[in-house]
């Protein structure tokens, strides 16, 4: 079909993308959703629900989640492109290796989803970000999976 043949041409927008070294051709996702302040909120209202979990909470050995609300705020911000602070106070992030003292079941999974996705869809982001957050929070947690047994 050629572009006289299209009948919608006239309401089509040309979109072009270009690439930057360093910067992905959607963007910079930190800056995108607001940078640190979105992490630092998104991670608060995690925890909130992972300290009531019956399943979760146990695995953090901290009384107080504070140190593991950071570590995930920080691990979060370096991911989508923010600040390197995990990587230069934690080295490599080595996710299986740090989860693997922990029973990560199908269980566990889905608890940790179900405040993952409470917590993102509290923040009221726009839709496409929120689906690629989302996308790989769920691919991060089938990840961490180390036991199928209860």
């Amino acid at each position: 079909m050629s572009e006289e043949q299209f009948e919608d041409r006239e309401r089509v927008e040309t979109v072009r993308l270009t690439h930057q070294t360093g910067m992905n051709v959607e963007g910079d996702l930190y800056a995108l959703v607001g940078g640190k302040e979105f992490f630092v909120k998104l991670t608060k209202k995690f925890y909130e629900g992972v300290a009531l979990d019956p399943i979760l909470k146990p695995m953090y050995p901290e009384e107080d989640l504070g140190p593991a609300q950071e570590r995930l705020q920080l691990f979060l911000e370096q991911y989508w492109g923010g600040p390197t602070t995990y990587q230069e106070q934690r080295g490599h992030p080595r996710l299986r290796m740090r989860h693997m003292p922990y029973k990560i079941n199908p269980a566990a999974r889905s608890a940790w989803l179900t405040h993952m996705k409470a917590a993102l869809d509290a923040q009221g982001l726009p839709e496409l970000y929120h689906a690629q957050l989302w996308a790989y929070l769920d691919r991060a947690a089938t990840a961490m999976l180390n036991t199928m047994e209860d």
